[in-house]
């Protein structure tokens, strides 16, 4: 959870990391996981703050995003495992989200496990498949908390909290889904086109 006067430029900062991790992520890939390990830093450590006031909040989620970030950039193996881990737990709480409720968590333990095996088998099309979709959720929920009003972010909210959690990206409706694979679609092939064709670069020069 974060502060929601740092909303609107905690935003620009999902959509922007999402857009780089959707159209670049494999060619950026440490990249990507320095950002998405300073967000999950971040969202962790103001969590485990509680109510605080703002400039506490805004403290604790630069130092834990700090951190985060330094440890997926210095475990890249590790990053690459936690990426298909969490694509793998993502795709399960999405999946689930028509029956209701959360998914059991030996279901999200197994999904992050195959996840986590076929990131290390298949590093490439992982990363690329893992940073598209993910890149595109994230996009989404940077896109729906910059098109809230002030109004309705003050409603949403009795404690000045905003809570940030990737299947609430917005309001409900099938379209969320449908423009999450649709963009997600146009990052894989972006992705899958300008890695093939660095690929065949890289063999010419050699």
């Amino acid at each position: 959870m974060l502060p929601l006067s740092i909303q609107v430029p905690a935003s620009v900062v999902l959509l922007a990391g999402g857009a780089i991790a959707c159209f670049a992520g494999y060619r950026l890939f440490r990249l990507v996981l320095g950002v998405y390990g300073f967000i999950l830093g971040a969202l962790v450590a103001s969590s485990s703050v509680g109510a605080a006031d703002t400039w506490t909040v805004v403290l604790w989620a630069l130092g834990g995003g700090a951190l985060g970030a330094l440890i997926l950039i210095a475990g890249y193996f590790v990053g690459v495992a936690l990426v298909g881990a969490g694509v793998g737990a993502l795709l399960v709480n999405v999946a689930w989200k028509p029956f209701g409720g959360d998914p059991h968590w030996a279901v999200l333990l197994g999904a992050a496990a195959v996840g986590a095996i076929a990131a290390m088998s298949f590093q490439r099309y992982v990363i690329i498949i893992a940073t598209a979709f993910g890149g595109a959720w994230t996009m989404l929920v940077g896109a729906a908390a910059l098109m809230l009003g002030k109004g309705a972010r003050a409603a949403s909210s009795v404690s000045d909290v905003w809570v940030v959690y990737p299947t609430s990206a917005g309001p409900p409706g099938a379209w969320v889904y449908v423009a999450w694979v649709a963009i997600a679609l146009v990052g894989l092939y972006v992705q899958l086109h300008t890695s093939g064709k660095a690929a065949r670069a890289r063999k010419k020069k050699k």
